[in-house]
């Protein structure tokens, strides 16, 4: 559970982009009643999901990609600038984590004593100046995994409304078992969130599956508005 903890975001935010962008498609179409849909087997629906799925998956795994590697330049830029204050003036850091320390709960004698010993290791007390943590390796870049995992999450969660145009010809029999699909993807993406951030059940859960909700009525009263 601690590899879903630290990539949770990337495994919810793909995850739920990708359920809602293939849906959003799916409830479009369902919407403007496109003429043949049903002759040609959902092939349009098939078209238009899976090549939005594959290149809004893989715009979404760069873009998380990008983002997480300006966070990690501009953290490190910061820590830089940390170290070097700290380093320049070790009385001026030691009171900072002083008083650091005695806000956290430290008893304030055991607080001047930690401060010091903080403050003649410059590294050590930027991290926590900083707010990283004693344990964080700030030098270490996972933007690489992470825009991965958005892709990967992106791509398997969002790939689930279009099954049932996999094995069945498009029409109302496809179009509820879509929705279902996507009611139990969003579900356990929910639950997932849940089990692993330790939110209340039901906010969990309850948001996700209102994003979805939302994002597939916009599409379908497009899709109405424009071909119904």
């Amino acid at each position: 559970m601690t590899g879903i903890q630290t990539y949770l975001k990337q495994i919810v935010y793909g995850g739920n982009d990708g359920i809602v962008t293939t849906f959003a498609i799916v409830s479009g179409f369902a919407g403007a009643q496109i003429e043949g849909t049903v002759a040609i087997g959902g092939l349009a629906v098939l078209v238009f999901g899976l090549a939005n799925l594959f290149a809004d998956g893989v715009s979404m795994g760069l873009g998380e990609f990008l983002s997480c590697r300006a966070e990690t330049g501009m953290l490190a830029k910061r820590h830089t600038r940390h170290v070097a204050h700290a380093t320049a003036d070790q009385q001026e850091t030691g009171a900072r984590l002083g008083r650091l320390l005695t806000e956290s709960g430290m008893d304030e004698t055991d607080a001047r004593a930690a401060a010091a010993l903080l403050a003649r290791h410059p590294d050590t007390g930027a991290r926590l100046l900083m707010g990283a943590g004693l344990g964080t390796p700030m030098q270490q870049d996972h933007s690489s995994l992470k825009g991965f995992i958005t892709f990967i999450a992106f791509i398997t969660f969002g790939g689930i409304p279009l099954i049932p145009f996999l094995v069945m010809e498009a029409g109302p029999k496809a179009m509820i078992l879509s929705s279902a699909a996507t009611y139990i993807a969003l579900s356990a993406l929910g639950l997932l969130r849940w089990r692993s951030s330790g939110e209340p059940i039901t906010r969990a859960v309850g948001e996700t599956l209102a994003v979805g909700f939302i994002c597939a009525n916009v599409a379908f009263a497009v899709g109405w508005l424009v071909g119904g």
